[in-house]
């Protein structure tokens, strides 16, 4: 990949228009089309779709204009340290051979670089000089004793590294999402209530029947709270994910696969003792709840309320724990109350007592995943496992 194609594909972007972009940087428009093109073909995803003779970014190209910003910027900032005035054409300057300049730079001697690089040294050294006349200035001192970088050459590393980490982000989806053969599919979910829960049994049924079905893809399952599953899926540290939300963000496709009663759990002694009165309960004993970014702490709080009064709420004891099972320790072994998913609940071993709430307090579990007909097939197939329906089917989410 070249610079060049770079900030023709960020201003093309930027000004929806090839030809717009063609006329301020003097090029063809055929050509700015062809950078357009190839750089779509580097990270197999397109960018761009036509509405009425005006060029759209996709959701995809929305996406990344944050890292092609930073690349526009790290590419003028390293055209700007020569003495010659920024030219309106960027110069078709190889990411490659930035890299092999930072190699250079890094090992003190061409001689060491080319060993790390696998590159011959006479090329390495016409490669370097091609980029510093592309440059325009001078990016190292060559003596007897090894090479030491220019003060030019110092601010291209830091540039030149920036570039290249832009681009190892930009070009995550052809490596990440179309060549998946040897690579980690990535399933966040939120965190089970135990061993005996329907999360942990649907869990465990995913990770067994995926190595059966698929023993050269390696599958990583990590649970965590709903916020950071969606951010997650966001960074594509996660391929799909498994909230307890109903609703997700609309950037996402989707599914609700379960919802599920909410129960008030505690000890048996003390859910007698105060009998019908919820209120009183409430206030006399300490409550234990995930943080804020539980899709479960959200429904506790919709419950506390709906029953209290401001004055109410106000003496309240709430306990963040971002831990179901230090919950449930908390509720059935030191007085504290929860609230719960009824069914999961009551599988645990040693099981709380619980009174069910009201219709309007559900946990829902729903899937999310990338808006591709690829992730929409896994989570697909995903869900097949973790139930062992083999008749689900998720047609694409209408616009």
């Amino acid at each position: 990949m070249e610079i060049a194609t770079l900030a023709l594909v960020h201003a093309v972007l930027e000004e929806r228009g090839i030809r717009r972009v063609a006329k301020s940087s003097g090029r063809p428009a055929s050509s700015v089309s062809a950078a357009l093109k190839r750089f779509e073909a580097a990270i197999a995803v397109p960018l761009v779709r036509r509405e009425r003779g005006t060029l759209v970014p996709t959701l995809e190209a929305q996406s990344r204009m944050a890292d092609l910003a930073a690349a526009n910027r790290a590419i003028r900032s390293l055209l700007s340290l020569g003495s010659a005035p920024l030219s309106d054409t960027t110069p078709s300057i190889s990411l490659a051979a930035l890299d092999r300049f930072v190699t250079v730079a890094r090992s003190g001697s061409i001689r060491g670089a080319s060993k790390i690089s696998g590159t011959g040294q006479p090329q390495l050294t016409r490669q370097i000089s091609e980029l510093e006349r592309d440059l325009g200035y001078d990016l190292l001192i060559r003596s007897p004793s090894g090479i030491t970088c220019t003060p030019h050459g110092l601010a291209v590393i830091t540039l030149a590294e920036d570039l290249l980490d832009i681009w190892r982000r930009l070009s995550r989806a052809s490596s990440d999402r179309f060549r998946r053969a040897a690579a980690t599919w990535r399933f966040g979910a939120v965190m089970p209530l135990g061993p005996e829960s329907e999360i942990a049994r649907m869990l465990a049924a995913l990770t067994a029947e995926w190595h059966r079905a698929r023993p050269r893809q390696p599958l990583f399952v990590s649970s965590t709270t709903a916020d950071e599953l969606i951010a997650g899926l966001k960074s594509r540290r996660f391929d799909v994910v498994l909230l307890d939300l109903e609703t997700f963000p609309s950037e996402f496709e989707g599914k609700l696969i379960s919802r599920t009663p909410l129960a008030l759990a505690g000890q048996a002694s003390l859910l007698a003792r105060h009998g019908d009165d919820i209120r009183s309960l409430l206030q006399s004993h300490p409550i234990a709840v995930p943080s804020l970014k539980s899709g479960l702490r959200q429904q506790a709080t919709h419950f506390i309320e709906a029953t209290l009064t401001d004055q109410e709420r106000n003496r309240l004891t709430l306990t963040e724990v971002d831990s179901i099972p230090v919950i449930l320790n908390l509720v059935t072994d030191h007085g504290y109350l929860s609230v719960l998913p009824e069914s999961s609940a009551a599988r645990v071993r040693n099981a709380p007592a619980m009174l069910r709430l009201g219709s309007g307090y559900m946990q829902s579990l729903s899937m999310a995943w990338q808006k591709n007909a690829l992730s929409r097939q896994v989570a697909e197939e995903m869900l097949m496992m973790m139930t062992g329906d083999r008749t689900i089917r998720f047609g694409p989410k209408a616009e």
